[in-house]
């Protein structure tokens, strides 16, 4: 009797054995995987720029004081700086549309005289501020944002013509001017980065075309002159900081 218990209890612990060795080792809850937070443009935001302007324009003796259809042009390369206020909507993790003002300054005047041989006129301009009101579309790569940019463009500055010339029909200091505001529009585009939660950097590219402007006067020796301004356009090429203003509670989300 004794040699059966003997063996049954053997059996009874080479099974259990068996048992424990198929269910192998013990497994145990594996952590979630950390996603990346992605950045999210939305929210307000104000920043600053500086860059350089070149700009361009054309006289164009539109009524044959000094000689019917001379024409002349005036260019200038010259500092510019501005601020600048916006806000952008993520509409997806990849695409945002945006809204932005700016209000700058482009320094320095410009002047030229005609190239014909006998003409002492001259024609100056004095760029003063200028500022943009555009529409902006983006695509989105986390923390660079590609967009382009359209809009308004009002310029403000002097325009001036000045002829010394002394034979008859003119006289000398002949001269006519006038100040106000330039209507145009303007497109452009760059690239901005975020480099800190709120703060981001960008280049950017815009054209601006200005209305044409005729100036009217009447000379020493009561001799009418008129000037048509054309071709009145700006390229500006600027670098800038931005500071976003978040409208959560940070300025990154988890889509």
């Amino acid at each position: 009797m004794k040699k059966f218990l003997l063996a049954g209890a053997a059996l009874a612990a080479l099974a259990s054995g068996a048992q424990a060795a198929d269910l192998g080792v013990q497994r145990v809850a594996v952590p979630a995987a950390i996603v990346s937070p992605v950045f999210n443009w939305t929210g307000f935001y104000v920043g600053g720029y500086v860059g350089g302007s070149s700009r361009q324009s054309r006289f164009t003796d539109v009524n044959g004081y000094n000689l019917a259809g001379e024409s002349w042009n005036v260019n200038r390369t010259s500092f510019l700086g501005g601020l600048t206020a916006g806000y952008n909507w993520q509409l997806t993790p990849s695409f945002l549309l945006g809204v932005e003002a700016e209000v700058g300054y482009l320094g320095g005047a410009r002047r030229a005289q005609p190239s014909s041989a006998g003409l002492d006129t001259t024609g100056r301009i004095n760029d003063s501020v200028y500022g943009l009101l555009t529409a902006r579309a983006g695509f989105t790569v986390d923390r660079a944002l590609f967009f382009v940019k359209g809009g308004l463009a009002l310029g403000g500055g002097s325009l001036r013509i000045s002829d010394t010339c002394t034979a008859a029909p003119c006289g000398p200091g002949t001269l006519a001017g006038s100040r106000s505001t330039d209507f145009g529009w303007t497109i452009g585009g760059g690239v901005e980065y975020a480099v800190a939660q709120n703060w981001t950097i960008k280049g950017e590219y815009n054209y601006v075309r200005f209305n044409n402007r005729t100036i009217n006067a009447v000379s020493g020796a009561n001799a009418a002159f008129a000037y048509g301004v054309s071709n009145n356009d700006a390229h500006l090429f600027k670098v800038g900081v931005n500071y976003l203003f978040s409208t959560g509670p940070g300025a990154v989300t988890r889509y």
